[in-house]
């Protein structure tokens, strides 16, 4: 489970020494300069119609910063604490503001590289516009983490198969696809998945879907390590 915009803002604490992750960053970026970074905690960019965002949200969090050569190619430097709970969610967000029963399609593919080591999951956060759900998509995951909420069996749906989690943070519904086996690459299909929790399942009605978010979702990554996205599309409407 991963607040964002805007619950992020409202639990998040201040993370200590990120400007300590300027000079380390820098070393770990791209050899070509990127077209924008930022060490800051909720530092955050238009490019190509998606949304950049640091998103620096959880306690006890290290530093962290994120470059981009546009809004679908970028990445992450980040060095977080080997102790529990979610320091940070950095992301690239695509705007959809339509009803699920109003979508004809809704889909995205990813490239990711990630680090063998730490404690994160790389994973899609889609939301619907009040904030009351949350349905997230785990492509890869590494170490000490978990989905919120209880387990509902294995389903597949949008060309994956996923172990499907239920749950409840307090403040929204949580909804958990984990998909069986790690992938760097790949295409979802995310509009079955969406039919599936509101026609089949019945756990929501016609939403309207506001954001889908791809991002890495980290818990600990002490020393340094490198989160990249080297290609993401999300189209549909």
């Amino acid at each position: 489970m991963a607040p964002k915009t805007p619950r992020g803002i409202l639990r998040a604490l201040i993370a200590p020494a990120l400007a300590l992750g300027a000079t380390v960053h820098l070393a770990s970026a791209p050899a070509h300069a990127a077209v924008w970074n930022s060490c800051d905690q909720w530092g955050n960019t238009t490019l190509d119609g998606y949304i950049l965002y640091n998103n620096i949200w959880g306690s006890g969090a290290g530093s962290q910063c994120v470059w981009a050569n546009s809004g679908t190619n970028w990445g992450v430097w980040a060095d977080h604490p080997n102790t529990g709970g979610i320091k940070s969610y950095p992301n690239s967000k695509k705007v959809i503001n339509k009803p699920v029963s109003s979508l004809s399609s809704l889909t995205s593919t990813y490239r990711v590289t990630v680090p063998s080591a730490g404690a994160y999951n790389t994973s899609y956060d889609i939301w619907d516009t009040d904030h009351d759900y949350e349905i997230m998509l785990w492509v890869n995951y590494n170490g000490a983490v978990g989905p919120l909420g209880t387990a509902q069996g294995t389903v597949s749906l949008g060309g994956h198969t996923w172990n499907v989690y239920k749950g409840n943070n307090g403040a929204n519904e949580v909804f958990s696809f984990l998909r069986t086996s790690d992938s760097t690459s790949g295409t979802v299909n995310i509009l079955p998945v969406l039919k599936w929790i509101k026609d089949t399942k019945g756990w929501m009605g016609n939403e309207t879907i506001g954001d889908v978010q791809f991002g890495y979702e980290i818990t600990s990554s002490a020393g340094g390590l490198d989160f990249r996205t080297d290609s993401l599309t999300v189209s549909g409407g």
